[in-house]
């Protein structure tokens, strides 16, 4: 295993997907074909975004996440008791569904296309998350490995849907205590299996405190029904916490971003991170894996009150976009951070992923080498400043 150096390069998780893998996606998915047989071509692509991470200078690395329908509904193929939903069917057990269609269409979001994964019955094990993933990737890299998992607080939230999901868990904090349990024991599996970094991805905590209070998002059919603000960060917290509590060995962080599905940038939501740090920097992980390339992220300054509390995996090129960030920009951003935290604190990555659904990639996979690419030519640089 090859040691990270000082500004560590990595991912937020996931890869552009290529059509044929999608479409074998879907035929796995309508049992068309088998599970082997759909490997037999998953096998191919992650070995080559493995490869292209590799050539562009990533020291810790995922799988691309290309195995997944999207970054938290693949747990319908590890768990029971989860059903794969379209948002268009989902629609269906909704108590205002113009409203709902209204708000998707000016989201720019494909109902037809994007799936959550809804819990309809008593959760159990049925394999572990993401150690296949694992596996794989140790067979085939010496580069350290990040898997990426769904926070409890988004896969609580997603999961639970009035109509469906109360049926067996009355609320959402009962399909919570089942979720935190399997998140546990899977974050330690991946742990003893030779993981060196789990990201727990929670980007609706951006929706809880930018999202207008009457607007759904398609990622949380639950929200209509939220509580104040506040009392839903702290219920992530909570979460996180008792996910986490105990668990050494491995390098945990959680990932906020404010969305991921679309490349129309006025979308997406804006706002700094000064309503989430208090309850980000109490939360028991190693990591803070932010979206800050964008300007909808905010100035650095809200970092001020926190300076060296955790480790900030800075975001520094827009996945979105079409246009190559300077190693000169991203130098200067790391530079604006380094105010604040120390150069052993700051890991830099992405904002979020280049694929984070199956149907969306919002970029392409030679676009997602350039970009990685330049924010190691970035790294290099500012290593030789501070080294």
């Amino acid at each position: 295993m090859v040691d990270a150096p000082l500004f560590p390069v990595t991912v937020v998780g996931s890869w552009s997907r290529s059509a044929e893998l999608v479409r074998a996606l879907r035929r796995k998915e309508a049992g068309e074909i088998t599970l082997d047989e759909f490997n037999a071509l998953a096998d191919d692509e992650v070995l080559a975004c493995i490869r292209a991470q590799e050539e562009a200078g990533v020291d810790i690395i995922s799988d691309g996440e290309l195995r997944r329908d999207n970054f938290y509904s693949f747990v319908t193929d590890k768990l029971d008791g989860m059903r794969l939903m379209k948002v268009s069917e989902v629609m269906d057990y909704s108590r205002d569904r113009a409203r709902m269609e209204e708000m998707l269409r000016a989201l720019d979001v494909p109902a037809f296309g994007i799936k959550s994964p809804i819990a309809v019955d008593r959760l159990g094990r049925r394999q572990g998350l993401a150690q296949d993933e694992l596996a794989f990737l140790r067979e085939h890299t010496d580069r350290q490995i990040k898997i990426p998992l769904p926070g409890p607080y988004m896969l609580t939230r997603s999961s639970w849907f009035e109509g469906i999901s109360d049926r067996v868990y009355p609320t959402p904090e009962d399909l919570a205590a089942d979720v935190v349990e399997i998140l546990r024991e899977e974050i330690v599996a991946l742990r003893d299996q030779g993981c060196d970094f789990v990201q727990l991805d929670e980007p609706i905590l951006s929706q809880v405190v930018f999202g207008e209070e009457s607007t759904e998002t398609f990622m949380c059919a639950a929200l209509p029904n939220r509580r104040d603000p506040t009392d839903e960060l702290e219920f992530a917290l909570r979460l996180m916490n008792e996910t986490t509590e105990g668990i050494s060995g491995i390098r945990t962080g959680v990932h906020v971003c404010r969305g991921n599905w679309s490349k129309r940038e006025d979308v997406l939501l804006t706002g700094n991170y000064g309503p989430m740090l208090p309850y980000l920097v109490q939360m028991n992980i190693d990591q803070l894996v932010l979206e800050c390339a964008t300007p909808r992220a905010g100035e650095m300054e809200v970092f001020k009150e926190y300076r060296n509390e955790k480790e900030i995996g800075l975001g520094v090129v827009n996945p979105r976009s079409d246009d190559i960030e300077s190693p000169e920009q991203i130098v200067a951003r790391v530079k604006e951070l380094l105010q604040y935290f120390d150069p052993d604190k700051i890991y830099l990555n992405p904002d979020c992923g280049f694929g984070t659904f199956a149907e969306r990639n919002v970029n392409t996979h030679d676009m997602a080498f350039k970009k990685m690419q330049v924010i190691s030519t970035a790294a290099e640089q500012v290593r030789a400043e501070y080294q």
